[in-house]
């Protein structure tokens, strides 16, 4: 016997529609400032970020999918065109043959560096200046319980 569908009732219809139109609206109004203003694309900014908080500036590329929650071919793609404008460079692993990390340059860290003013006030006037304390602690806590539910190790 087939089970009816769970259709969504108005209300979780409302959250969650409207939380893929913010996702949206933020990530597209931040990063155009990113791309206008410092020739970073939204993506960009989230590898270099990603890649200046792990031990040595440096993650393996399957370990950067992971912590993107991207495709290894998306990461790989994407790598590669960071590598070309000198942002990322290949590292051998001295360990594993096989293996290899990507690493910040100095051009990529400094990009960063000359971004994250910017982007962290456009992160404050489009999306924390507009909640209450209160809010953001419990969105903070909506968010690791969802991500913890479905992140696939």
């Amino acid at each position: 016997m087939e089970e009816a569908p769970r259709w969504l009732s108005p209300v979780e219809e409302r959250a969650w529609r409207g939380m893929l139109r913010m996702h949206d609206l933020l990530v597209n109004q931040a990063g155009r400032t990113l791309q206008s203003e410092f020739g970073l694309s939204a993506t960009d900014y989230s590898v270099l970020a990603e890649l200046t908080r792990a031990p040595g500036d440096r993650l393996r590329v399957l370990e950067l999918a992971k912590v993107l929650g991207w495709e290894k071919s998306r990461v790989s793609h994407h790598l590669s065109r960071m590598a070309k404008r000198g942002l990322v460079a290949r590292e051998e692993c001295l360990d594993d043959g096989r293996g290899a990390y990507m690493m910040v340059t100095a051009a990529g860290r400094a990009a960063l560096e000359n971004a994250a003013p910017q982007h962290v006030e456009d992160v404050r006037r489009l999306f924390l200046d507009h909640l209450s304390p209160g809010q953001i602690t419990l969105l903070a806590e909506i968010t690791d319980s969802v991500i913890e539910k479905i992140d696939i190790n």
